[in-house]
């Protein structure tokens, strides 16, 4: 078991250097863009006024669906995982400073897990599952290209490694799958009261 954990490891760290050494001027102002918390308030606000004009009175379920959806995303990401498991981040950690590139600076001391990856994936399967099925595939699609934008970030600014992203990822989307789900099985008790 040992040895399997080293392998992961080493393999996360050279993965890490791969993306976060494959830099550009322009590609460093999107990465640095994309994982700032502030530049997603405007688009938020915008899908999250369109949901409600969309969904009308069921509404008054989706969106504290989705509020749980992120917020425990982010409680469980931030507050649970990261003092638990205590695994500085890729810029805190003495055997890989020296190696990054760090057009954003280094982040707070703990990585494992990345709460910008389960709060963007969370939202993204959260509005999959309660999204017509075959209607609103460009907003889907873009919901999730923005997810992979934000987590790719994540990695490319050295913030997190990948493994940081792929927990996250793993806590988001069982919580956006978790609110879809009772949002499709409550939603017509909702509208018929």
């Amino acid at each position: 078991m040992t040895e399997f954990l080293r392998s992961l490891t080493d393999l996360d760290h050279r993965l890490l250097l791969v993306i976060n050494h494959a830099r550009a001027p322009a590609l460093d102002r999107v990465m640095t863009f994309a994982s700032q918390i502030k530049v997603w308030f405007p688009f938020y606000a915008l899908l999250l006024g369109w949901l409600v004009y969309h969904f009308r009175r069921r509404a008054a379920l989706l969106v504290p669906l989705l509020a749980a959806t992120v917020a425990l995303a982010d409680s469980i990401t931030s507050r649970i995982f990261k003092p638990w498991a205590a695994r500085p981040r890729p810029c805190h950690a003495a055997d890989l400073a020296a190696q990054l590139y760090l057009p954003d600076g280094c982040g707070g001391a703990f990585g494992f897990m990345s709460s910008h990856a389960a709060n963007a994936i969370g939202l993204a399967v959260f509005l999959l599952f309660t999204l017509p099925a075959g209607r609103f595939r460009l907003l889907k699609a873009g919901v999730f290209l923005w997810a992979l934008v934000i987590s790719y970030s994540r990695v490319y600014l050295a913030a997190h490694y990948p493994l940081d992203v792929l927990g996250g990822w793993l806590v988001g989307a069982t919580l956006g799958a978790g609110a879809g789900w009772t949002f499709r099985r409550w939603d017509g008790r909702v509208v018929a009261n």
